[in-house]
């Protein structure tokens, strides 16, 4: 049993309080009665690892297949690296439903981004044909498809179903989007931030889809299916579960009403080190900017590296991103509250902003034609004047009110 360790702090100003939250959120501590479960076991971890790699050594005969041998000692080293990893490596901000579970996925995390380097540093035709060693069906040109098609939500035309375009769109991505902004909602835990990237990425939609085909949807496909059904829906149950869970919300827009940060803004060209005490590696690892590179990254990835939607891979990169982002955004989270006692950015939140750049370095080594298709004169017209919008808010949020 699993019992809290209640600070005896007193309550004698704003420091104290948010000392006594922090002691009493994270601190926790075991009372004897699961000793063994909560225990990391590291000699036991060893002693079968030993076990199994002299069994390999002495008592099983190595096959004479190059390729499976390479195959076989690469899956090896990363089991034995992730052996390591749950029992040795230093516990996160999460302890349930057990520390050595956000301690594998921490290991996962670096397992994957050393793949995603080693991906890098290939040409592009060895980058795509490596992933037939993953998958033989990997490695082949996608082929092309129409995603806009029809708009009309009423065909005239079709006097069988007028409605067909509406069902066409009622595919397995519909839950998908749903169970999607739901997971997402327990991550970033705030109903606020959680819109702001919803409508954001449909904006990205319009905006890329001419280097991208599956971007071009539906006037209705975007704002109706996506924002207010899918995602408006998930995002409902998802603030729904964590008041019945009694999870710690994350008031991201409280963090701008914190003193520092106004003075920090409005002093930002006064002094040539007011942008150091702007603290501004928050602003950079926002998670507004996290999470629509990453999504961006999931459709780029599979047009680059020529993986169909449906691919296994693309689930597993999905079920990857649930684990570690919300470890990620925790750290985050602490890191923009209190800089002063989060001194440095946590491990899984430093990881998972690594693993974004090189997924988007990848895309741009990959196919830079794509990438630097000139956006439509209009396209730029509207992210102008949305620029300059957010430039008017901002004096008037920080240097006139």
């Amino acid at each position: 049993r699993r019992v809290r360790k209640w600070s005896s702090v007193t309550h004698d100003g704003p420091g104290s309080a948010l000392l006594h939250r922090k002691n009493t959120e994270s601190e926790v501590y075991d009372d004897g009665t699961n000793t063994f479960f909560w225990r990391a076991h590291t000699v036991t971890v060893l002693f079968i690892l030993t076990c199994a790699l002299v069994y390999v050594t002495l008592l099983e005969e190595t096959p004479q297949d190059t390729a499976y041998n390479t195959k076989r000692g690469i899956v090896a080293s990363i089991l034995v690296f992730l052996c390591f990893g749950v029992t040795q490596a230093k516990d996160g901000p999460f302890t349930r439903p057990h520390p050595a579970y956000w301690r594998f996925w921490l290991c996962v995390t670096v397992v994957y981004e050393l793949f995603l380097i080693f991906i890098l540093f290939q040409t592009v035709h060895d980058g795509r044909q490596f992933m037939k060693y993953i998958d033989p069906k990997l490695g082949v040109p996608l082929p092309e498809r129409d995603y806009g098609g029809n708009c009309l939500m009423y065909d005239p035309g079709n006097t069988t179903d007028p409605f067909h375009n509406i069902w066409d769109k009622m595919d397995g991505f519909v839950p998908a989007h749903f169970l999607g902004w739901y997971i997402k909602t327990l991550v970033i835990r705030d109903w606020w931030m959680c819109m702001i990237i919803s409508v954001m990425f449909e904006f990205l939609e319009y905006s890329l889809e001419h280097q991208l085909p599956n971007f071009s949807e539906c006037w209705w496909d975007h704002w109706i299916m996506d924002v207010l059904v899918c995602n408006g829906l998930g995002i409902y149950c998802g603030m729904k579960t964590l008041a019945w869970l009694s999870m710690k919300p994350y008031q991201w827009q409280g963090l701008w009403n914190i003193p520092t940060y106004k003075y920090d803004c409005r002093n930002l060209y006064v002094t040539r080190f007011s942008l150091w005490s702007l603290h501004w590696p928050s602003l950079f690892f926002h998670p507004v900017c996290q999470f629509l590179l990453a999504e961006l990254n999931t459709f780029y990835l599979k047009f680059v590296l020529w993986m169909p939607p449906e691919h296994y891979l693309v689930l597993l990169r999905l079920v990857f991103f649930v684990n570690v982002g919300g470890v990620a955004m925790r750290e985050i989270y602490d890191f923009m509250d209190d800089p002063k006692f989060h001194k440095k950015l946590g491990q899984q939140a430093w990881l998972v902003a690594a693993i974004t750049v090189t997924e988007f370095l990848i895309v741009v080594k990959y196919d830079p034609n794509t990438i630097m298709l000139p956006i439509p004169f209009f396209i730029m017209q509207c992210w102008f004047l949305g620029i300059l919008l957010i430039l008017i808010w901002t004096l008037w949020r920080f240097f006139i009110r």
